[in-house]
């Protein structure tokens, strides 16, 4: 429970208490344990007020004026700052100083140009806030629900979202190539991602946050190419038969580790989705059709369309490659189906045959990724040099 004392203090206004805690630090040369837990401090005026290192824990700050209020290294967790406004507010350092931050509630609050520097909002409730220009490097924001939550232009450098959950929130003009754990955030609907924020993030994002946020899949595809980074691998669709589903995986989790981009059926294609015509438009946004042949594969007729597919892609393409066939047996050098026939006639497969050992695959995995990479653009395809 609130020191009554403290809290006698508070009521008489901003200044008198800024005077007191002031007076107590030149006094005692240390920082005072001010209690304020479980107070009730709902809607009071407060700006400018000195807080740091106060404990705040359950208190109620819901639709309290805390503008440039200094918070940091108060104890806060569970605190109610639900419609708080703390525009400019500072809560520099709230858990690395001495205080925490964790689990409060500021749906719905105004942090404006706040200072969150370092703090901690783990598994903090952050809904409909708006963040707008707010310092968030090195905060840790672990587990913290920000849906709606307006991000514009906030400092995100270094910030931890790890299994965040968002949706609906908006990231326009936010940095967040350094941003941690952007590859674990739960996604409870689209969000809004500028295309300034992919320059400047120089298109450093992961791709599975961009996807959870709704980013079309041509654009992921494209997007480092149009912030001057050449984009190193061709991507892939990965075409094989359920049967071999155990080094498809493998095979996809390997690419995925080297920054291969690339469609897998299990991971990509969502539920209630109509099989042939997704399956048809990731063929035809992806540069290669990475096929799998085996004894089963070669007799699906599943395969043998997608296959279909990709030769069509190449006729529309100046005969330039699309199929990368690789084996895991020697069924394609013996049959007598076409389409097989006819890769095994005209095309260097791969040779994944003893992919169970590690030694082995790690070799033919080299030598596929070294045949993935991308052709980097001749002198002729250069843009002309600017007239004097």
């Amino acid at each position: 429970m609130a020191n009554p004392e403290h809290l006698e203090i508070l009521k008489q206004g901003v200044e008198t208490w800024n005077k007191w805690r002031g007076d107590l630090l030149r006094v005692g040369g240390l920082r005072p344990r001010l209690d304020l837990s479980l107070a009730d401090l709902g809607k009071l005026d407060l700006r400018g007020i000195d807080l740091r290192s106060a404990n705040l824990i359950g208190a109620n700050l819901r639709g309290t004026d805390l503008r440039g209020a200094r918070l940091g290294g108060a104890w806060m967790s569970s605190a109610n700052f639900v419609e708080a406004d703390l525009r400019t507010a500072s809560l520099r350092q709230a858990l690395i100083d001495d205080g925490k931050f964790d689990g409060a509630d500021l749906g719905r609050s105004d942090l404006l140009g706040a200072d969150l520097h370092r703090a901690s909002l783990y598994s903090g409730v952050l809904d409909r806030s708006v963040l707008y220009e707010a310092n968030l490097q090195k905060a840790d924001l672990r587990k913290t629900s920000l849906i709606a939550a307006d991000l514009r232009s906030a400092n995100l450098r270094e910030a931890d979202l790890s299994e965040a959950r968002i949706g609906y929130s908006v990231f326009d003009g936010s940095d967040l190539s350094a941003v941690k754990g952007l590859e674990t955030v739960s996604h409870g609907g689209p969000s809004t991602i500028g295309l300034d924020t992919i320059y400047k993030s120089n298109g450093n994002i992961p791709e599975a946050f961009l996807r959870g946020c709704g980013v079309p899949e041509d654009f992921i595809v494209y997007m480092k190419s149009l912030v001057g980074k050449p984009i190193e691998f061709y991507s892939c669709f990965i075409s094989y038969s359920s049967k071999d589903e155990d080094f498809a995986q493998r095979l996809y989790a390997d690419l995925q580790a080297k920054n291969v981009r690339c469609w897998f059926a299990p991971e990509d294609l969502k539920i209630g989705e109509r099989f042939r015509p997704r399956i048809d438009e990731a063929i035809r946004v992806h540069d290669k059709l990475l096929l799998v042949l085996s004894e089963s594969s070669v007799r699906s007729a599943w395969v043998e369309k997608e296959v279909e597919t990709a030769f069509e892609k190449e006729r529309r393409q100046d005969n330039k490659p699309v199929l990368f066939p690789i084996r895991l047996d020697d069924v394609v050098m013996e049959t007598d189906q076409a389409w097989a026939a006819d890769i095994r006639r005209t095309r260097q497969i791969g040779d994944f045959r003893t992919w169970k050992g590690h030694g082995v695959y790690q070799k033919a995995f080299a030598r596929l990724l070294h045949d993935l990479k991308a052709e980097k653009p001749s002198a002729a395809d250069a843009p002309a040099p600017a007239g004097p």
